[in-house]
C-alpha cells in the first residue's frame, strides 16, 4: 500500500508540472491573467477582502495559481495558493465519490434504502405513502430531507454523530423523496454515516486513504486546526470593520462541511475529473463512475441549475460546468469545471461576503477561456472536395422533407417547412463522401453518419444515421 501511494504521488507530480509549460507561457493565456488580476486587485480595494486565492487547471496541469491581499490582515500575512481554507460544501463531492468506490467494489447500491445500512436511520416520512429514502436521493438532493441538523450555523455548536442520531427520530422530512430539488446538509452528513458504516472506518481516514493518498492531495485533511490555515473574516460591518471567526469543528457533520484544502491541491482533484479508465492508483473512480457523477440527476424548480452525484451543475455563456460552491463562517470557495475543454478554476476567499461564484465566473470566463483556446488540439480538418455539391438538393421521406444547402465549401442540413435557418445543421467531412451530422443541441441522428446513394451519376438517396430519404430535386 505504501508504494502503491509513494508510486501514485510521484506521478502527481509528473501530472501537474511547474507553471512553465506552453499553455501557461501563451502569449493570450499571460495577458487574460494580468486583465483578471487588475479586476480581483480592484474588488479587493474597493470591497475591503482580506484575500483570494485562484487556480486554474488545464488537463493534469495547474497552469496558473496566485494569491490576493492576505491570509492574516493584522500580520500581513500575503495570501499564497498554498494557504489552507474551509472548504465547506466541496466536502460533498468527496462524500459522493466515496460512496461511488463502495458501489464498485459491490459493498452497496445507489438505490439500496438508506436504513440497509443504517437501522436507526427512522425519522418520520413527510407523508404517509412515502418511499424510503435512498442513497442516491441523499446525493442528488432528492431525499426531502430538511437542510439542516439544528441550529449549528447560529451557534457554531455542531452535533456529534451520537447526538445526530438521536435527532433523527424527531425529524420529520420537509419532503416526500423525489419530489423536488433540496438542498440539505443532513442528507449528506447521513450519506457519510452510511461510508463509515459500510468501510469500517472513520470518516477523515477513509478519505486519507481512498483519496487523499492516491490524488497526492498532502495538504487537505478533515476538521483540524492545521498549520497554514487562514484567518477567516466575517462580512463587512457598515463601519467597515470584519470579525475574526475562530476555528470550528463540523464534528458529525464533516461528510457535508468539514474539508480542508487549497489551491494546490484542489487542483490534484480537479485533475482527476479528467482522467479515463479504471479505478485505480489516482484514478479515484473508473471514467464510467465520474461520468454518471456529472451527469444532472436533479434539477432546482426553476431549472436555473441541477445537481449530479455530488457535484452541483450550472451553466453559462452557452456551456455546461460541474463542481461545487462552499460557505463556511469565514470562508467562502467555489470550483468549476469545463469537462469539454477539461478547464477548471479554483476561487478560495477568507470571508463570507466575497461572492467567490462571481470571482470564479469571471476567472473562467477570462484566463480559463484563453487557456482552453491555448490546449485545444487542432482539428483534423478533411480538405473540402468541390464534387461534395452533388449532395446539396431536396430529400424527402416519410416523416417530412430535408433540404441540404451549400454554403462557402459547407453542406449544411435544414428542414424546409421548420423554422432553423439561422441555427442548420451542420454536415462535417469524414471522407469518401461521408460525414457527420452536427449541432449544438437537439435530438434525431445527431453525431451519427450521414451518407448518400449514388446511381447511374446521379444522388439518389440519403441516410441520416439508420434512416433515409429519397431526393427529390
Amino acid at each position: 500500500m505504501r508504494r502503491l501511494v509513494a508510486l501514485s504521488l510521484i506521478a502527481m507530480a509528473m501530472r501537474l508540472p511547474a507553471q512553465g509549460s506552453r499553455i501557461a507561457s501563451d502569449a493570450d493565456v499571460l495577458g487574460a491573467e494580468r486583465l483578471f488580476s487588475a479586476w480581483l486587485d480592484g474588488q479587493l480595494a474597493y470591497r475591503g477582502l482580506p484575500g483570494v486565492a485562484v487556480g486554474v487547471v488545464y488537463d493534469q496541469e495547474l497552469v496558473w495559481s496566485k494569491g490576493f491581499g492576505y491570509a492574516d490582515v493584522q500580520a500581513k500575512a500575503p495570501m499564497t495558493p498554498q494557504t489552507k481554507f474551509r472548504m465547506a460544501s466541496h466536502s460533498k463531492m468527496f462524500t459522493a465519490i466515496a460512496i461511488m468506490q463502495l458501489r464498485e467494489q459491490g459493498k452497496l447500491r445507489l438505490d439500496d434504502p438508506v436504513s440497509k445500512h443504517l437501522p436507526w436511520f427512522t425519522m418520520k416520512p413527510a407523508g404517509d405513502d412515502d418511499s424510503p429514502i435512498t442513497i442516491e436521493q441523499l446525493l442528488t438532493h432528492a431525499s426531502g430531507l430538511q437542510r439542516e441538523a439544528g441550529d449549528h450555523w447560529s451557534t457554531n455548536e455542531f452535533p456529534t454523530t451520537e447526538e445526530l442520531k438521536k435527532l433523527m427520530s424527531n425529524r420529520q422530512a420537509a419532503f416526500a423523496p423525489a419530489t423536488r430539488w433540496k438542498y440539505s446538509n443532513l442528507a449528506y452528513t447521513v450519506a457519510g454515516m452510511v461510508v463509515e458504516q459500510v468501510s469500517g472506518m472513520l470518516w477523515a481516514d477513509y478519505l486519507q486513504q481512498n483519496i487523499f493518498g492516491p490524488l497526492g492531495m498532502s495538504n487537505s485533511s478533515v476538521d483540524k486546526n492545521v498549520p497554514g490555515l487562514t484567518v477567516g473574516y466575517g462580512r463587512r460591518m457598515p463601519d467597515g470593520s470584519r470579525a475574526i471567526i475562530p476555528f470550528i469543528d463540523a464534528k458529525g457533520m464533516a461528510a457535508a462541511t468539514g474539508l480542508t484544502s487549497n489551491v494546490d491541491d484542489m487542483a490534484k482533484f480537479v485533475s482527476a475529473q479528467f482522467r479515463k479508465g479504471p479505478r485505480g492508483g489516482d484514478r479515484v473512480l473508473s471514467s464510467g463512475s465520474l461520468r454518471e457523477m456529472h451527469r444532472v440527476r436533479s434539477v432546482e424548480n426553476n431549472w436555473t441549475s441541477g445537481t449530479g452525484i455530488g457535484f452541483g451543475v450550472s451553466r453559462f455563456r452557452d456551456k455546461t460546468y460541474v463542481g461545487h460552491g462552499g460557505g463556511y463562517l469565514g470562508n467562502t470557495t467555489q470550483t468549476f469545471i469545463q469537462l469539454d475543454s477539461k478547464v477548471g478554476v479554483i476561487v478560495l476567499t477568507n470571508t463570507n461576503d466575497s461572492d467567490p461564484g462571481d470571482i470564479a465566473r469571471q476567472l473562467m470566463n477570462t484566463v480559463g477561456e484563453a487557456v482552453a483556446k491555448a490546449g485545444a488540439p487542432k482539428p483534423v480538418v478533411v480538405a473540402w472536395d468541390p464534387s461534395w455539391e452533388r449532395f446539396a438538393g431536396l430529400y424527402r421521406g416519410a416523416w417530412g422533407d430535408q433540404q441540404i444547402v451549400m454554403l462557402n465549401q459547407k453542406l449544411v442540413l435544414i428542414t424546409p417547412n421548420g423554422s432553423n435557418v439561422d441555427t442548420p445543421t451542420t454536415l462535417e467531412p469524414l471522407g469518401g463522401g461521408r460525414f457527420r451530422m452536427m449541432a449544438p443541441s437537439g435530438g434525431g441522428a445527431i453525431g451519427e453518419v450521414v451518407r448518400f446513394v449514388e446511381e447511374g451519376g446521379r444522388v439518389t438517396r440519403m441516410y441520416v444515421g439508420d434512416g433515409f430519404s429519397d431526393r427529390v430535386r
